[in-house]
């Protein structure tokens, strides 16, 4: 057992808290789907090492104890295959924002979709959020199957927001969202 909070996915998975004192678990995992996820989310969140694995960890816990962003891990069969994030937490605004990473071990299961849910659930029901949100690259088509899945609607489209990796060219930006009346209408 890895954590007393733990909330089941499925019959072999699990999401529950990801904390520093789990840094290394983290770096293995993030090590593991490294070239799948770089071209997708910020280079800050893709550590490099166990010092960055902590610093992002770290951060992550702090925003927690700010009742702000959070993070938590997917297991399946007690192993971190990748996880999903509050990257923003506003009460004041009723707003939040989700991310999601994913070695390929995890892929094709549903884990994601579920484990967002979860998160939206919380946000919706226990904390009383008005509107969540999934920002995502042009072209990141895993991520946008996943806002779809959730209910979201596209909302807008920044253009050339993202800068690109590696000096490649500038990339548009999509922001889809669910507000909190939608998602007990598709729920119920």
């Amino acid at each position: 057992m890895t954590s007393v909070f733990s909330t089941p996915l499925s019959d072999e998975a699990v999401l529950e808290p990801l904390e520093p004192w789990q840094a290394e678990e983290f770096l293995a995992n993030i090590d593991r789907c490294r070239d799948l996820i770089a071209p997708w989310v910020g280079p800050s969140f893709v550590a490099a090492d166990l010092a960055d694995a902590r610093r992002v960890t770290r951060s992550y816990a702090d925003g927690q104890a700010a009742d702000g962003k959070r993070l938590f891990g997917i297991r399946l069969n007690g192993k971190l295959v990748g996880g999903t994030m509050f990257v923003s937490f506003d009460t004041k605004s009723g707003v939040c924002e989700l991310g999601c990473w994913l070695e390929p071990a995890g892929q094709g299961r549903g884990l994601v979709t579920a484990a967002a849910s979860t998160l939206l659930d919380w946000a919706f029901e226990v904390r009383g959020l008005s509107r969540a949100e999934w920002w995502t690259v042009a072209g990141n088509e895993p991520s946008i199957k996943v806002a779809k899945r959730l209910g979201m609607s596209l909302d807008a489209t920044l253009r050339e927001y993202d800068p690109g990796r590696d000096g490649g060219p500038r990339r548009d930006m999509l922001i889809w969202s669910i507000l909190a009346r939608e998602w007990r209408a598709a729920r119920r």
